[in-house]
């Protein structure tokens, strides 16, 4: 891969994620701040993104793959995304703010899957040369947390508007990236959902992973939807970029995730996870600024193993299970699960339970919020120790 285009991909990587880094963690907050967002409001508005992950696959795989080359609908779509992120700050009430974040995320979702086409259709070596690219994208939602937090515009419509801007740059650069034509073969339904992965199921291991995977999407909602919210509710200064934190966490605990896996094990790994998930929001319920300060930076920073040791594990559990012939199949059917029902049904629970404990002063009592989806992970936990039974031998190559 040529110089001019490695830094092309990187380019799109990093945008591509600062686009989702700058709206998304801070929103629960801005809906508050601007438009006195309930609970369920706010997570009805963060499931936009859960309804968008199911039909994608749909879309890229019977449309966009068909027709289109990658990198000019991706560009159209990051166009029309920069308008409607610029509408939103426009919008006075949450109904309606709902509606234009989902027909974004709609638009939005896809080029998650475009992006990666792209890249990996000037590789020469994908399994090499991938993660370098990628981790641009990590690196990208990192810098604009710190941005905002540093230019003290978390509370503000700013962070629409600076994710607007991006957009419509990346919709731009989108049209002199590398030609990645439509695919010679076409993909019905069935095959855009990965039904023919379902084979999977008939591994009793596998299937009680699946469920797992799904409920704990429950807790994960929790954090997504709230955890800016609560830090800004409490006083915690500069919440988003210290919740950057996280993504730094998230890109040291993945390189730890090859040797581990295949050292202790598939159930150790994921155990492990879950138990993150815990103690994650143990950390938050009981910290605070003034004398616990650090259960804060302790709920943020567990983010990499709660996420990678839980998810990234997954999705290569996922991968050996299926073997090359269904693996894409596979993993298409374990995005739907869980960051399409799972977080369906966790961000509309998490935003329920959070109107639960709202007081008359339109301050919350966080510590029986969090305590929620500890218990759940909790439950998660013990069901996953009690059911499910996995050879130890299920390795990864190295």
């Amino acid at each position: 891969m040529k110089a001019k285009t490695g830094s092309l991909l990187a380019s799109m990587m990093f945008f591509e994620y600062f686009i989702w880094g700058a709206w998304y963690v801070t929103m629960g907050t801005y809906m508050v701040e601007h438009l006195q967002a309930t609970g369920i409001e706010i997570g009805a508005t963060y499931s936009a993104l859960a309804i968008a992950t199911m039909i994608s696959p749909f879309f890229v795989g019977l449309i966009a793959d068909r027709f289109f080359a990658a990198q000019k609908i991706m560009g159209v779509l990051h166009l029309v995304g920069a308008l409607l992120l610029y509408l939103a700050t426009t919008i006075e009430h949450s109904n309606t703010f709902y509606w234009v974040i989902l027909v974004y995320s709609l638009l939005y979702m896809p080029t998650i899957a475009l992006s990666n086409s792209v890249a990996f259709s000037q590789m020469t070596d994908p399994g090499k040369q991938f993660p370098w690219i990628r981790v641009f994208g990590t690196l990208g939602w990192i810098v604009a947390g710190v941005l905002i937090g540093q230019l003290g515009i978390e509370k503000t419509s700013s962070t629409f508007y600076m994710a607007a801007a991006v957009s419509a740059g990346l919709g731009l650069l989108s049209f002199v990236l590398p030609n990645t034509p439509p695919k010679a073969q076409t993909t019905d339904a069935s095959g855009a959902l990965g039904t023919e992965a379902f084979v999977l199921f008939k591994e009793r291991p596998y299937l009680i992973f699946f469920i797992a995977a799904i409920l704990v999407c429950i807790p994960l909602s929790f954090y997504y939807g709230f955890a800016n919210p609560f830090l800004n509710e409490i006083g915690f200064a500069n919440a988003a970029s210290k919740m950057t934190l996280g993504q730094v966490s998230e890109a040291v605990f993945i390189l730890a995730i090859p040797f581990l896996f295949n050292r202790i094990g598939v159930k150790k790994m994921l155990l492990m996870g879950m138990t993150a998930w815990i103690l994650r929001y143990i950390c938050f319920a009981y910290g605070n600024p003034e004398t616990a300060n650090w259960m804060l930076y302790g709920g943020i920073i567990l983010h990499g193993i709660c996420y990678d040791f839980f998810f990234v594990t997954g999705y290569m559990y996922t991968e050996k299970k299926a073997g090359e012939k269904i693996k894409n199949a596979a993993q298409g059917l374990f995005t739907f699960a869980t960051y399409g029902i799972g977080m369906f049904i966790g961000t509309w629970f998490s935003g329920y339970t959070v109107d639960q404990y709202k007081g008359a002063d339109n301050t919350h009592n966080w510590q029986s919020i969090w305590m929620v989806p500890a218990y759940i992970a909790l439950g998660v936990l013990i069901y996953f120790i009690v059911f499910f039974k996995e050879k130890k031998n299920t390795t990864i190559s190295s």
